[in-house]
């Protein structure tokens, strides 16, 4: 008794071939377009210097690590390293934490004024940031002028000008985090004895760590990579790492496999914290979605 070979029948919520290859085609081309760069940095800080600065080639001829040592030599990127790591550090952590008890606040309480208050703290991120210039430099240097306290030019003074862009969007979306969690969970745990402060340490934060984490992400690249203000508001004790690589460049060349190599090197916090806390930042972006 002869069989008759079945074909396998495709189901009609499977989606057509032609769909299917035109997306393997643009997320390959979409992957070339992302990586093309970094194969570019990757390479030039591989290559000598008579390298870089000639005609340019796909594959170096000649490969050493030479741009990776001389880095922290041509200009003082160790220092412009540690400037940024307590910038970045110390903004995300007051961003964080102030953004926590306003969002609390306003998630959990009604006063007046609260519905302006929030659309004040969500209209602040119309404003482009070189309009808060030259306001925050004229504040910075009559403080120092009036009361001995030296603002411009330190680190702490700028600090306070990252807060002032991260802290707004910061509240703004712990606010969504905190309203997607249950009101009733807070009633329980004062039920059982807490107070406020404690149904919100307890409760709220550990439930909506995701939404925090996106945030600390944010308020951290916020202030790690500006350059704007960190140009004007910053002095060479204070320069941070998004100025500091300005140094590679004088006047009578540009050291471009330096500026490759220093460029890798000050992506590399970033992007380790990145893969670090991915699992969290996915959760955090989505977590105050639904309610």
């Amino acid at each position: 008794m002869s069989s008759t070979p079945t074909t396998a029948r495709r189901s009609p919520m499977a989606a057509p071939r032609s769909f299917v290859w035109s997306r393997r085609i643009f997320l390959t081309l979409l992957t070339g377009f992302v990586l093309l760069p970094v194969y570019v940095m990757l390479s030039s800080s591989l290559k000598p210097l008579q390298d870089v600065s000639g005609e340019f080639r796909w594959l170096p001829s000649g490969l050493t690590i030479r741009p990776y040592i001389d880095i922290w030599s041509t200009v003082p990127l160790a220092k412009y390293f540690v400037n940024s790591l307590i910038v970045a550090g110390a903004a995300t952590v007051l961003s964080v934490v102030i953004a926590i008890f306003a969002a609390y606040g306003v998630s959990r309480y009604r006063f007046r004024g609260k519905r302006l208050f929030t659309v004040t703290v969500l209209s602040t991120q119309m404003f482009p940031g070189i309009l808060f210039l030259l306001p925050l430099f004229l504040i910075y240097v009559n403080i120092g002028n009036s009361t001995g306290i030296a603002l411009f030019g330190s680190r702490l003074g700028l600090i306070l000008t990252y807060l002032t862009f991260s802290l707004p969007f910061s509240i703004w979306m712990l606010i969504g985090y905190f309203e997607s969690v249950p009101r009733d969970l807070d009633e329980a745990a004062m039920v059982d004895g807490c107070g406020p402060l404690g149904a919100l340490f307890r409760v709220v934060v550990p439930a909506a760590v995701p939404g925090i984490v996106a945030v600390a992400v944010y308020a951290f690249m916020t202030a790690w990579g500006e350059v704007l203000f960190a140009s004007v508001m910053t002095n060479d004790t204070t320069r941070t790492l998004a100025v500091g690589l300005q140094g590679y460049a004088t006047q009578n060349d540009v050291y471009w496999n330096q500026v490759m190599a220093a460029s890798l090197v000050v992506s590399v916090p970033v992007v380790a914290g990145f893969l670090l806390l991915q699992r969290y930042l996915v959760a955090g972006l989505t977590a105050g979605a639904v309610k």
